[in-house]
């Protein structure tokens, strides 16, 4: 029995979540700029939904062709700041993220890997970067491509639908650890969204989409 797969429309005549390819087809097949993409559950669809398609999809699989294959700088970027990001072997599956540099490049701080979601990845790698900075008194913005990550943030809460138990309870503990500090420290740290229809895949991005 052939298994059953769930189409994630984020761009498309009427986005949604679909269960046939031929669904999927014709609400993207010929709609400019669609994104969509397959997941192998209704949970995986549902979160990615509710994120950015750049958070699932590599420039190669889009429809258009107008982000840059090589990262620039944000404009305006005159000082340093921290770019950060999540990748996920499955979602969910093995999650790591890391905080890199700008302009330098290099990498600060690399977490994981651990069971989890890409969502949860993104809104750790943050809330990490934010605790760093207030830690080592340094003033400069964070970005993430996550909208996603970046409103869980401002809200202090990581509002997954990610099931707690034996596999996850230690990112779990990571989760409420990052919610605390946040609800404890206040900050001047600015997080922007990096706009990676601009600008390219963000700088800390992990190279394996």
């Amino acid at each position: 029995m052939k298994k059953q797969k769930y189409y994630v429309v984020w761009v498309g005549a009427n986005p949604g979540i679909y269960t046939s390819w031929t669904d999927c087809q014709l609400q993207t097949k010929g709609y400019e700029g669609a994104k969509f993409k397959s997941f192998d559950t209704r949970q995986e669809a549902e979160e990615a939904f509710t994120s950015s398609p750049a958070d699932y999809i590599r420039p190669a699989d889009m429809s258009f062709r107008t982000k840059p294959s090589v990262p620039v700088l944000p404009p305006g970027l005159t000082g340093n700041a921290l770019a950060v990001d999540a990748a996920c072997s499955g979602n969910p599956g093995m999650m790591e993220y890391r905080g890199v540099h700008l302009p330098s490049f290099q990498q600060v701080f690399h977490f994981g890997p651990v069971y989890g979601t890409n969502n949860i990845g993104e809104f750790l790698a943050i809330v990490h970067a934010l605790a760093l900075l207030k830690q080592k008194g340094w003033d400069m913005p964070v970005y993430s491509d996550s909208r996603n990550a970046i409103s869980w943030v401002k809200q202090k809460k990581c509002k997954t639908k990610l099931p707690r138990d034996n596999r996850t309870e230690k990112l779990f503990q990571l989760i409420e650890r990052a919610e605390k500090w946040l609800n404890e420290n206040s900050y001047t740290t600015h997080v922007h969204k990096w706009e990676t229809e601009k600008w390219g895949e963000i700088p800390a991005d992990f190279r394996r989409k």
